[in-house]
């Protein structure tokens, strides 16, 4: 009869400590799925934002008389960054519900981390360059009396400007998360203190 307790010299010896998973608390999964539920909503918010800001560029057209916005290549790079902005959230929202839902990323974890930080910073920098160009061609249509013959789309582009610069403001909160999950991983080799 075998003993029940393992081999000391030689063997099997896998419940030695060495082969234990690392001990996670269920409080440092709490943790975890909080930080990275507020990562989901900062994303859904961008998204939000960055998809109305594309809807109201899109929309911004009155009759053959009026200014159109693909007339002016800086608005259509605000139409441009605030939808490929839009998209990659999509993207990301599905990997943070599938983080959330299943306790592992979606890509292998080093990846899924520097993608993360990284097109969250690429992106960010693109609807901030984006809505400024905007703002500097809106300012220039209002000192052109451009807007007192058309007021409707001078106000429909402010608003669209502005809900581009509010994504970016959660897309950068987003980054400044995603940013610390690379520098956890650097230090701890995980992607939050656990």
């Amino acid at each position: 009869m075998r003993s029940p307790q393992p081999l000391r010299n030689g063997g099997d010896n896998s419940s030695s400590p060495s082969h234990n998973p690392r001990f996670q608390s269920t409080v440092a999964e709490h943790k975890l799925r909080r930080f990275n539920s507020l990562i989901l909503v900062f994303r859904l918010v961008s998204f939000s934002f960055s998809l109305a800001s594309s809807v109201f560029v899109l929309t911004n057209t009155r009759g053959s008389d009026t200014p159109h916005w693909y007339h002016y290549d800086t608005f259509r790079f605000v139409l441009a960054a605030n939808a490929i902005v839009a998209v990659y959230s999509v993207f990301e929202m599905g990997a943070s519900v599938w983080e959330i839902s299943r306790g592992v990323t979606l890509f292998p974890e080093v990846l899924q981390i520097w993608f993360d930080f990284g097109h969250d910073q690429v992106f960010a920098y693109l609807l901030l360059s984006a809505n400024a160009a905007g703002t500097t061609m809106a300012r220039t249509l209002k000192e052109m009396d451009t807007c007192r013959a058309s007021n409707a789309f001078c106000v429909q582009m402010d608003i669209a400007i502005a809900l581009g610069y509010a994504a970016f403001v959660f897309l950068g909160l987003t980054s400044l998360l995603t940013g610390f999950r690379v520098v956890c991983f650097i230090i701890n080799g995980s992607r939050f203190h656990l």
